[in-house]
């Protein structure tokens, strides 16, 4: 998996420092399969989800031939412009990435780029940014036709319409008896009841931000899980492809293909097209929670582990400030943990289990991290955890038990003064 470290830049100051059991000290953000990161407002969990996905596509794009370098100046005003990060840079700031293929630093206002050893198969992720303002999508009417909107919204929106139109029946949504319809002819998108029939503009705010992010993370997930060309092809532009073509060429004049069997001939041209091909899905989200009710904050969870365990490479990464989530994701482990304990046990407790948490969204006890932004001290922190569980001493759980204190202590002054 890839790692981030960063230090000085918007809210953050210090970032992410862990003891570890020799002395030394660890600055290094793992981006874990699931990865959850909490805060108060401002504290900076956007921002390093922001920066995890343009580490991540600047990555991609210098393996398959997007971009041909990384300088300062586009590096600054471009790719992180996208994000609206450029004027989270101070003189002092640094910023690293360590992916599978390349390690990416910025400090000293320089940047460096170096290409780290690989052999075999590449493992190229769609990388797709779901904005918290996704609800505009679905309350507002020709929203393309919007000036002045984030280009990350507009990005999430073309693969929103992308998503509606490949939609061929009515498509049950994971939240309440609802389904979703979509009119091809008049791109109107249709809440379907047990009893009735609404435009999605008409419906809820839970349900404006609940289908474009369901809708397109089941639609990217499934894609390229069955390898469904359209989506989960790259988008090569000219220069691409022929980089493409080219190492094919050199490929099959730099040998004597008739030295080499037939299958270690397309092995190895397999290694290049795979590099243009995007094989995992990395889902990177914001607030999950928003707008919807707890039991309804359940589903959309399970339903996003569900899309991110249907290939080993996926990843989830996501922002909240929703104790029930953390919660949720809780139990996702603690019953993947029971699933293992009894299959050890050549036994079988499934239908039980999927009552608690369905068997296709559990999470591998050793594959998720939860980091813990402080706003005041610009600080990262890793969440603790008991025999592969998330402590139950977490930011959002301790404000709920400081609000069940000063009740307590409300109804004390009451019965002090009755």
């Amino acid at each position: 998996m890839s790692k981030i470290k960063i230090k000085n830049f918007g809210p953050i100051k210090d970032g992410f420092k862990e003891i570890l059991a020799d002395g030394t000290v660890n600055e290094w953000i793992d981006i874990k399969k699931v990865t959850l990161f909490i805060g108060n407002q401002g504290s900076g969990k956007s921002t390093v989800a922001k920066l995890i996905s343009t580490f991540m596509w600047m990555e991609k794009s210098l393996l398959n031939g997007k971009l041909s370098e990384i300088t300062v100046e586009n590096f600054i005003n471009d790719y992180c412009g996208y994000f609206r990060l450029k004027r989270y840079f101070r003189t002092d700031s640094q910023l690293s990435y360590e992916g599978r293929y390349y390690t990416i630093k910025y400090g000293n206002q320089k940047i460096d780029v170096k290409i780290n050893k690989h052999e075999g198969a590449y493992e190229i992720a769609k990388i797709m940014y779901v904005p918290a303002e996704r609800s505009f999508l679905s309350s507002v009417e020709d929203a393309e036709n919007v000036t002045g909107l984030p280009l990350p919204l507009f990005t999430f929106m073309d693969e929103n319409n992308r998503s509606l139109e490949e939609l061929q029946e009515t498509l049950p949504l994971p939240i309440g008896s609802y389904r979703l319809q979509y009119d091809h002819i008049k791109n109107i998108s249709y809440i379907v009841g047990a009893d009735y029939e609404l435009e999605l503009s008409a419906a809820s705010s839970g349900l404006h931000s609940v289908v474009p992010l369901y809708v397109v993370s089941r639609n990217l997930a499934i894609s390229i899980k069955d390898k469904i060309v359209n989506t989960s092809k790259s988008q090569l532009n000219y220069r691409q492809e022929q980089k493409r073509k080219a190492e094919l060429k050199d490929f099959k004049t730099g040998f004597l293909l008739e030295d080499l069997s037939d299958e270690e001939v397309e092995k190895r041209e397999w290694i290049i097209e795979s590099k243009y091909t995007n094989s995992v899905f990395t889902n990177i989200v914001e607030e999950p929670e928003q707008n919807l009710f707890p039991t309804s904050q359940k589903k959309i969870l399970d339903s996003l582990l569900e899309f991110n365990n249907m290939l080993t490479g996926n990843q989830l990464i996501m922002t909240t400030h929703s104790p029930y989530l953390v919660n949720y994701l809780t139990m996702a482990i603690k019953a993947f943990k029971v699933r293992e304990s009894y299959r050890s046990k050549d036994k079988n407790f499934d239908a039980e289990l999927k009552e608690i948490v369905p068997i296709e969204s559990l999470v591998d006890e050793n594959e998720w991290a939860i980091y813990q932004l402080d706003e005041v001290k610009g600080s990262i922190g890793l969440l603790p955890h008991y025999k592969h569980l998330p402590e139950d001493d977490n930011l959002l759980n301790l404000l709920v038990r400081k609000i069940n204190v000063s009740y307590d202590s409300l109804r004390q002054i009451e019965k002090n003064n009755a």
